[in-house]
């Protein structure tokens, strides 16, 4: 049977309007909102008939997540770098784009920014400025319209913990090389979360921080230019190719599907309790590298040899959330078991392969 999106959008709504959540009305601004997270969240506040401002430029996005959406009342897009500055609500301003018919707006959810670690390398600049200037921008536009402002994070703010730092708390602080291949995107999203508490002291603004772990599932971008593990094992599985495992296999990660990350993230949007928190959103279940690409060769039925490559520089060896505070303020654990998630994203990728 072929995978529809629609299918898991409705099982979210359904999951948050059974807890109350609903974002009926409010006017929402999503940068980013053309990617694999924002497109979801885009999918589920116009399902829940939100008036859904989209604002990307497509640097990691793609129109083609959000066509569905471009004709409906509830829904704008606006191509747009959020690293320059943008106005809502005025006629005009020295510094930048106004769009004066968009008066208020009531949530601004900041999830722009490059993800895949291939990139770093090829556009650390942009990683950069998404996260600081494009950070500094969105506050903006939620201080001017005394918006609620939410920021998608990362688990990748807390470096390489030690063992001892796994499940990794809210309140570890990190052991990040900020010099090294990954710290366009490690140290942006720190600073990126210096702005918020900046804003927050300063501006009395009322924020929230997600820090997301590795999340897969349906529209997430594939191929060997990205370095995303999971597409790129189901795209080589599919295709029969030898699966590149980095190191030797015993690295681990916590894998959620996106289904789960979506309502969680928007569970902790709708939580009043969640002002000023700082959550984590993923999984307390650890694998490693090498379990998830024989799961992978298993569901596909693939001919695929696992093959080994020299381990990346500063590729953390432990990837574990903490979700305790997640389970005690959003009422939120993850749900989808890793095959299951698996399945679905594995018939997405061949529903994309058909005729080709």
């Amino acid at each position: 049977m072929d995978y529809s999106i629609s299918n898991d959008i409705n099982d979210i709504n359904k999951r948050l309007l059974d807890e109350g959540v609903s974002f009926e009305n409010k006017t929402i601004l999503v940068t980013g909102g053309t990617g694999f997270l924002g497109s979801w969240v885009c999918d589920v506040l116009v399902k829940q008939k939100a008036n859904c401002i989209c604002l990307d430029n497509y640097a990691s996005g793609s129109k083609d997540n959000i066509i569905h959406l471009i004709n409906k009342n509830n829904f704008r897009f606006i191509y747009h770098d959020i690293s320059k500055p943008i106005y809502f609500g005025i006629s005009s301003h020295p510094n930048g784009i106004c769009l004066s018919n968009i008066k208020k707006i009531d949530i601004v959810m900041h999830m722009a920014s490059r993800a895949s670690p291939f990139e770093f390398k090829d556009f650390p600049i942009s990683i950069l400025k998404s996260n600081t200037l494009g950070t500094m921008n969105a506050l903006g536009i939620a201080k001017t319209h005394n918006a609620l402002f939410f920021y998608t994070s990362t688990s990748e703010v807390y470096g390489d913990p030690p063992d001892d730092a796994i499940p990794t708390p809210e309140s570890y602080f990190g052991h990040v090389n900020p010099v090294g291949p990954r710290s366009c995107y490690d140290e942006s999203k720190r600073a990126g979360e210096a702005f918020i508490k900046a804003y927050e002291l300063q501006h009395n603004l009322e924020t929230k921080i997600v820090r997301i772990f590795n999340t897969s599932g349906p529209r997430i971008r594939y191929g060997p230019e990205f370095g995303r593990v999971v597409p790129n094992f189901i795209y080589q599985a599919i295709n029969d190719l030898d699966i590149t495992v980095f190191g030797d296999g015993s690295q681990t990660r916590s894998f959620l599907y996106v289904s789960d990350q979506i309502e969680g993230i928007l569970k902790m949007v709708y939580n009043d309790n969640a002002i000023g928190e700082v959550i984590n959103i993923g999984n307390d279940k650890e694998y490693t590298i090498l379990e998830l690409a024989n799961v992978i060769i298993e569901l596909t039925n693939s001919n695929s040899k696992v093959i080994f490559k020299g381990l990346p520089i500063d590729d953390p060896k432990r990837r574990s959330a903490d979700i305790k505070k997640a389970r005690n303020i959003l009422n939120w654990e993850p749900k989808t078991p890793l095959k299951e998630g698996l399945k679905k994203t594995i018939q997405w990728f061949r529903e994309q392969h058909k005729g080709n």
